[in-house]
């Protein structure tokens, strides 16, 4: 079944303060952020109303402005109250949401720090999956061409629209070979992140992941580190090479979208979802289920 395109749905938008028709959200075709990718966004869900970790999300969206030298004109508890006004006001209960900040069409060049600083959240109906026994299946990873940039060479701790680049292409190329997702190597050539999930993988009943110091340490992560360390596993965050991976039991990768989602196959590499993926997708979906409901 084919969805309506993004800019022919009905409903609301929350627009620089005020929420408007969906279809009336619009922006300049001259706007700084198209042009030179200063904008920053979020990627939340709503289970039940309620968006699982929304302060979270709100500074750090506040905080990925800051790196690319920016202010959102909003405070975290502004953010939070609008996401839930714009939630309700479209009548949904799971769905995804997505707080977008970038500079407008007010100067038209590199610098641009006269720029109008334009905030837009919108959301949208996506039900939350929890057929476990589909996941535990495990999806299929390629290994992509382009690398995670050494941290000095880009903004790596933003939520920042320009690095999600390189994870557009490695996706599609991807896809077109039959895999759901491409596992990303950082500049150095060891295991980073797939592009837009962090992964953990399975040894010996220990829990490892690459250490983020070049791509998002994840709300959804830091999530799965929580719910697995109560579960008295051991999480060891350290650096993964490539060739370590035939090493591994199980792989797993999580993220807003994918949640937790066991892997069963990268490149060469094979794993079988067991107990601990089985552990952790049923942990995430409890939590975020435990959460209180939303104010009226």
């Amino acid at each position: 079944m084919s969805l309506p395109p993004f800019d022919q749905r009905d409903g609301f938008i929350w627009y620089n303060g005020a929420l408007v028709p969906w279809r009336e959200a619009k922006l300049h075709v001259l706007s700084h952020g198209l042009h030179y990718a200063s904008c920053v966004f979020e990627g939340e869900r709503a289970y039940g109303g309620t968006i699982f970790k929304s302060r979270e999300h709100s500074e750090r969206f506040q905080t990925s402005a800051r790196i690319l030298d920016f202010e959102i004109p909003y405070s975290v508890e502004e953010i939070d109250a609008a996401k839930h006004e714009t939630v309700k006001a479209n009548g949904l209960s799971n769905c995804y949401v997505r707080p977008v900040a970038w500079r407008g069409s007010e100067m038209m060049a590199v610098a641009a720090q006269n720029s109008t600083i334009n905030v837009a959240i919108a959301v949208w109906d996506w039900p939350s999956m929890f057929d476990v026994e589909t996941k535990m299946k495990g999806i299929k990873l390629d290994i992509a061409e382009y690398r995670r940039p050494d941290p000095l060479t880009a903004p790596s701790m933003a939520k920042a629209a320009g690095l999600y680049m390189i994870c557009t292409i490695s996706k599609h190329r991807a896809e077109r070979r039959g895999f759901a997702d491409a596992l990303m190597y950082d500049w150095l050539g060891r295991v980073a992140e797939c592009t837009g999930a962090n992964v953990f993988f399975v040894q010996d009943g220990a829990l490892h992941t690459p250490i983020a110091d070049c791509f998002l340490d994840g709300i959804t992560r830091r999530t799965v580190i929580d719910l697995a360390k109560r579960r008295g596993v051991e999480v060891v965050e350290r650096r993964i090479m490539p060739e370590e991976l035939a090493s591994f039991s199980e792989c797993l990768i999580c993220g807003t979208g994918a949640e937790v989602t066991p892997v069963s196959e990268i490149g060469v590499y094979r794993f079988t979802p067991g107990e601990l993926s089985r552990a952790l997708i049923e942990d995430y979906s409890r939590e975020v289920e435990k959460q209180p409901s939303p104010a009226a």
